[in-house]
């Protein structure tokens, strides 16, 4: 489930919809992905055009990414590329050699780059930065960071 601040971070922004277009939720079946998980809640409801920009990165919006590019196909050959399990989608275009992925069977959320990053996380020796896609959201637009006065 989405923590509150996830959600009224996306408020605040004018990101969030209550209306879910049904075609968003063909694009999340597509990837074979829960419809009740922490990222389908996301992305069925948050949107700030085919991305989100925050720490100098861009995340897609997955749906839209979906509907309107070749998304399904880039998903396939970047897992054979790397090498990465099918249970792992990207949710960046991989720039700068670097990019996130989520697992759709565990929720987790990894952060790769080429080179021993992913040596390590291929071989099992790191694991996912993010147990769930909320902590990652926290994390990635900064409301997980604790602020003393």
């Amino acid at each position: 489930m989405l923590s509150t601040k996830v959600i009224e971070h996306c408020r605040v922004k004018g990101w969030w919809h209550e209306d879910v277009p049904a075609e968003y939720e063909e694009a999340l079946r597509k990837l074979d992905v829960d419809l009740n998980s922490d990222f389908a809640q996301f992305y069925l409801h948050a949107e700030d055009g085919p991305t989100f920009y925050s720490r100098h990165q861009e995340l897609y919006q997955i749906c839209w990414v979906i509907e309107n590019t070749v998304y399904l196909q880039d998903m396939h050959i970047s897992q054979l590329t790397l090498g990465l399990p099918e249970a792992y989608i990207p949710l960046d275009s991989f720039e700068g050699e670097g990019g996130f992925f989520y697992n759709r069977q565990t929720g987790e959320v990894v952060l790769v780059e080429l080179g021993e990053s992913i040596e390590l996380f291929l071989n099992g020796e790191s694991k996912p930065q993010w147990a769930d896609f909320n902590a990652f959201l926290e994390w990635y637009f900064g409301l997980a960071e604790v602020t003393t006065l």
